[in-house]
C-alpha cells in the first residue's frame, strides 16, 4: 500500500512551489516488440546527455505517445549544452513527468543571475546569493549558464518557460504500474519513517539524500531513485541497484556515461550498448 494518507492513483504528482543489484542485465538487442497497453518509464540524472542520443535510446525500447516516461531530476549541469535542449524538449512533451532535482532546484535559486546575466551582476551579488552562486557553480554549472544566456537573448520568452517549468516541477510522485506501487523521488527518502507523509519531508530530504546500501522503506512500496551514481557508494558502475525497497537508476551520464531507462511494469532495465 501507499504512504499514509497518500491516495493510490495511476498517476499522482506533487508540487513544489519554488523550486545487492539484482537486475537483469537487459540490452537494446533484446527489446521486445511493441505492446498495446501503455507502459510506463523512468530515467534520471542525463545532465547535458545529447537529446538526439536519447530520442534513440527511447525509440530503440519502442517508446511510444500512448506510453508515461518519468524523469527524476538533474537534466541539466555538467555536459553538452547543459540539458537545456533536452528540457525544452521536455517541455512540449505531454507524456513526459519531471521530478525536481538537486540541481535544477540550485538553478532555481539562482535564478536571480537571469534578470541580468553580465559579469557586473555577479560583483552585486548578496553574500547569500553569492554563497548560493558558489555551490552551483561548483557543481557543474557553466554549461548549463551559457546554455541559457543564450536562450535568453534568442528567445526571453520560452527562457521564462522553462524556469516557471521548473518551478512548477514536483519534488516526487507515485505510480501504480503491473499491479505495483511506485515511489519516484530524485534522491530518495532522509530521514524516513514509515509514519511520515510523503508531503511532509523537507526539500533537500528528497533531492538531496544519499542512502545507504542497508537503507530500507516501505516494505510494499519500490522507491525508485537517483541522484547517486551506481558504483559510488553502492552496486555496479553503470548498471542499476536494486534493494529490497528501493532501487537506483543514476547509470553515471554525468560523469561521461549513459542513462538508462527502467519499464516500471515489470522492473525492466534498458541499457544502451
Amino acid at each position: 500500500m501507499l504512504p499514509p494518507t497518500e491516495t493510490r492513483s495511476p498517476i499522482t504528482a506533487y508540487t513544489h512551489n519554488t523550486a545487492g543489484t539484482g537486475c537483469t542485465i537487459f540490452r537494446l538487442t533484446d527489446a521486445p516488440a511493441r505492446k498495446d497497453t501503455p507502459l510506463i518509464y523512468a530515467t534520471s540524472d542525463l545532465h547535458g546527455y545529447p537529446l538526439d542520443s536519447f530520442l534513440r535510446f527511447l525509440e530503440q525500447v519502442h517508446f511510444s505517445e500512448e506510453d508515461t516516461l518519468y524523469i527524476l531530476g538533474d537534466v541539466i549541469d555538467r555536459n553538452g549544452d547543459g540539458g537545456i535542449a533536452m528540457l525544452r524538449w521536455m517541455m512540449r512533451q505531454p507524456n513526459v513527468e519531471f521530478i525536481l532535482g538537486n540541481h535544477e532546484a540550485m538553478l532555481l535559486s539562482c535564478s536571480f543571475l537571469f534578470d541580468e546575466v553580465t559579469e557586473e551582476n555577479i560583483d552585486r551579488l548578496t553574500d547569500t546569493q553569492f554563497r548560493l552562486f558558489l555551490q552551483w557553480a561548483g557543481n557543474g554549472c557553466q554549461v548549463t549558464i551559457d546554455s541559457l544566456r543564450k536562450l535568453q537573448k534568442e528567445n526571453p520568452s520560452e527562457m521564462n518557460d522553462l524556469l516557471d517549468y521548473l518551478r512548477d516541477a514536483p519534488l516526487f510522485a507515485t505510480v501504480t504500474a503491473g499491479e505495483n506501487d511506485y515511489i519516484l523521488v530524485h534522491a530518495g527518502l532522509g530521514n524516513f519513517s514509515p509514519e511520515k507523509k510523503l508531503s511532509e519531508y523537507d526539500p533537500s530530504e528528497l533531492y538531496w539524500h544519499r542512502p545507504d546500501p542497508d537503507e530500507t522503506y516501505f516494505p510494499d512500496v519500490m522507491t525508485i531513485l537517483g541522484h547517486t551514481p551506481t558504483g559510488y557508494f553502492f552496486g555496479e558502475s553503470g548498471k542499476m541497484y536494486q534493494t529490497d525497497t528501493w532501487a537506483c537508476i543514476d547509470t553515471g551520464a554525468g560523469g561521461g556515461g549513459s542513462p538508462m531507462l527502467l519499464r516500471l511494469d515489470d522492473m525492466q532495465p534498458f541499457y544502451t550498448e
